[in-house]
């Protein structure tokens, strides 16, 4: 096997190292291709346990839910972020993300958004059967969408975005392996509204999401195809004013993969493991978005046990000092990512910085200890720093 095939390997099964932790007869984790796509890119979510279907709009909302956007109190933003990714295993795999939105028209209603999403493996050396160096290769994944969003009523609105996905895992070097590319969209619905907790006004928000529903994608010229990491999310946040200074928001999100489980072959002979797996690659991505809902080799326990969630909460001074925490949680059976996340932000009139910190509850997760850092502009601030 070469690097190629260890380093791709080490990112797409990285929860087999986390479920070590578990029972090996019983793990059945959900592989997607693409799995840089499942990263969260900025350090306000990151902060808060990977979470933000429901939170207060913000620029990366494109990633969590871009129906947030006609919400937004800014006509206009754009966020860049940066992620070292398992740098307890390497120094050069990292993720760039850049972010924006812009509100058509006076009225607010309605905003057009964009991201860019680039995951680079680092550079890797191939070798031959004896260890000889033969090329040097930097393989890399990368996604960009565009969206529009609509809010359609005074408390709700809706978006959508078209994503091309583009992953190239080192084409050329090996005999049979190209790049592979596809196209997906994301849907959003968000509730927006302010409600009375006691003598408080708070807010109240709620968020549905689908993220990466479309075709599969392939590195053999479609003999074999794999699952996007198609994605569904509900979410909700009450923010709680405190006083004049002082407020703080409570946040929960549940997500589950819309793929379909794969067969448990650790009792199955090599050819039944075979013809099991064909059946699975012939699965369409529309059966495989039923079938993640109504089939598993352990029926309705292991379904269950494909829902992620995490919580977090956001505490603000002066909407200019941020403090973050959260959780993430992930069945042990299905990968094991469990770990605690703590943040923190600052902001200007034209723009904020955020960064975040993960701390694993499980041993040996190489996700332990990632950094996250986002930059924010305010196009209204900077409109007013020129004035």
């Amino acid at each position: 096997m070469n690097k190629i095939k260890i380093l791709t390997t080490l990112f797409l099964f990285i929860s087999v190292t986390l479920a070590l932790q578990a029972q090996k007869e019983s793990f059945n984790p959900l592989i997607v291709g693409v799995p840089s796509l499942t990263i969260a890119p900025d350090a306000r979510g990151g902060g808060m346990g990977d979470l933000g279907a429901a939170t207060e709009p913000d620029i990366y909302s494109q990633y969590w839910n871009l129906a947030k956007y006609p919400f937004a109190y800014s006509k206009a933003g754009v966020g860049l972020s940066y992620t070292p990714w398992l740098q307890h295993l390497v120094n050069d795999i990292n993720l760039v993300y850049l972010s924006g939105y812009y509100k058509v028209g006076n009225s607010d209603r309605q905003a057009v958004s964009a991201s860019l999403r680039y995951f680079s493996l680092g550079q890797i050396t191939i070798t031959d059967g004896e260890g000889h160096a033969l090329q040097d290769v930097s393989p890399y994944e990368m996604a960009f969408d565009l969206g529009y969003s609509l809010k359609t009523s005074e408390s709700f609105s809706i978006g959508a975005a078209l994503r091309f996905i583009y992953s190239d895992l080192g084409a050329g070097v090996e005999e049979g392996l190209y790049p592979g590319s596809s196209w997906a969209v994301d849907i959003g619905g968000y509730y927006h509204k302010y409600v009375m907790i006691g003598n408080a006004e708070s807010l109240l928000g709620l968020g549905l999401s689908a993220s990466n529903v479309g075709s599969k994608i392939s590195y053999d010229k479609n003999i074999t195809s794999n699952f996007l990491p198609t994605d569904l999310r509900l979410g909700g946040s009450l923010l709680f004013p405190m006083d004049e200074y002082n407020k703080i928001a409570f946040n929960l999100d549940v997500n589950k993969y819309m793929i379909p489980t794969p067969p448990n072959t650790a009792d199955m002979t090599p050819e039944e493991k075979q013809n099991a797996q064909q059946k699975y690659n012939a699965i369409s991505p529309i059966s495989g978005i039923i079938k993640s809902f109504t089939e598993a080799p352990g029926g309705a326990s292991e379904k269950f046990k494909e829902i992620m969630w995490s919580m977090g909460a956001e505490y603000s001074y002066t909407d200019q000092f941020f403090l973050r925490g959260g959780y993430y949680y992930e069945n042990p059976m299905k990968g094991n990512r469990q770990y605690f996340s703590v943040g923190a932000g600052f902001k200007l009139t034209a723009f904020q910085l955020d960064v975040a910190y993960l701390i694993s509850t499980v041993p040996s997760n190489p996700l332990d200890q990632t950094l996250r850092f986002s930059l924010s502009f305010d196009m209204d601030g900077l409109r007013n720093l020129m004035k």
